[in-house]
């Protein structure tokens, strides 16, 4: 059975360094929601179950750490109307910035599944 770590360790001249895999999703959450073009996050669907255990900042987010590589996959909403590969281009742009950034570790791949499209609520009409 394989253990699953909960964060990343980085031994340093005067510590160590450790670095919550819940710190990273809430990173790429914030990227992610900061693209034009994003309505939301959300779960991936019934086989992925990881990602409805994670707290609301960073629902739709899983992180895998592989020898201080991380792999991101995201669930997104995207508006209607919106060019769809065009929002996803940009939303891995903006993580793997974030993350590479912020934590000082390199970005392996950020996978974007689309898992819906969100139209806006027209308002009421007036009676």
């Amino acid at each position: 059975m394989s253990e699953q770590k909960d964060y990343f360790s980085c031994p340093e001249e005067h510590g160590n360094i450790h670095i919550s895999e819940d710190v990273l999703s809430v990173i790429a959450a914030s990227a992610a929601m900061e693209v034009d073009g994003i309505a939301g996050l959300g779960s991936q669907g019934s086989d992925s179950n990881d990602l409805r255990n994670t707290r609301t900042i960073s629902r739709g987010i899983r992180i895998r750490l592989n020898e201080g590589e991380v792999t991101v996959d995201v669930a997104v909403k995207v508006k209607y109307g919106c060019v769809i590969p065009e929002v996803s281009r940009a939303v891995q742009a903006s993580i793997e910035t974030a993350v590479e950034s912020m934590s000082g570790l390199k970005c392996e791949s950020v996978n974007i599944h689309v898992v819906g499209i969100a139209f806006e609520k027209q308002g009421k009409k007036g009676k």
